[in-house]
């Protein structure tokens, strides 16, 4: 069995109240002594990517087992580059993670300037380079743009361009188990490309559906992570969590 946590969208921007609200989530994790291979935290790390806002995070973000970051809108790729990784250069930022039984593609889908996303050609021939390599490993492909509408007014607008692109990709691994991103603040499960794609909750707000009476972005709502679990039968299965406390 495989274990990821996954959390997004924590905003840090030096000040107490979000600090406090990532601590809790990291505090829930290993209180819970889940048997994570590792976390994933999937953009926006930062609020307006200052270096000092990434040097909080690496403070706030620390676990046990490995943590992973990715870059997202709010990010800035050459202070997250330069504190989070310690390397410099403002090329994107693609990692990978290869585990007994697991490969994770983490992708950078950020346009600097701009609040939408698209993964470029490099990052696309990358990927597909390094799913080429394991092909009888599972896989799963992480970036922080939805690559569809998901009913969040504020994220679909600015999401994924050229999604057909990395569909083209993901249809000739078929060891791809799932597609995790970010943005969304919302914890939502659809399809993409003919997988499962899973978006993380926010851990500084919650987003409004269109049918929902209150603010577009809920301060108020508790923080809350992703469980993705990857059985030995190979079934994929995630839970959503609240930390409450």
């Amino acid at each position: 069995m495989i274990v990821f946590a996954q959390l997004s969208d924590t905003h840090l921007d030096g000040g107490q109240p979000r600090a406090d609200r990532v601590r809790a989530v990291m505090a829930s994790l290993v209180r819970g002594r889940a048997p994570l291979d590792a976390v994933l935290v999937t953009g926006d790390i930062a609020d307006h990517g200052l270096p000092a806002e990434y040097e909080q995070a690496r403070s706030l973000l620390t676990a046990p087992w490995p943590v992973l970051f990715l870059p997202g809108n709010h990010d800035d790729r050459a202070a997250f580059r330069r504190v989070l990784l310690g390397a410099d250069g403002d090329m994107p930022i693609n990692q990978v993670l290869r585990i007994p039984g697991a490969v994770v593609a983490l992708c950078d889908s950020t346009i600097p300037g701009n609040d939408d996303g698209y993964l470029a050609d490099e990052t696309l021939a990358w990927l597909d380079t390094e799913l080429g390599a394991d092909p009888a490993t599972p896989a799963f492909v992480v970036f922080h743009h939805q690559p569809v509408p998901l009913h969040t007014e504020t994220s679909d607008v600015i999401r994924l361009s050229g999604e057909d692109r990395l569909a083209a990709v993901i249809a000739r691994h078929p060891q791809v188990v799932a597609v995790l991103c970010g943005h969304a603040h919302s914890a939502a499960a659809t399809t993409f490309a003919g997988r499962p794609l899973l978006a993380a909750p926010g851990v500084v707000s919650t987003s409004a559906l269109p049918w929902e009476e209150r603010d577009r972005a809920d301060l108020e709502a508790p923080p809350a992570v992703a469980f993705h679990v990857l059985g030995d039968d190979a079934r994929l299965t995630t839970h959503y969590r609240y930390i409450t406390h």
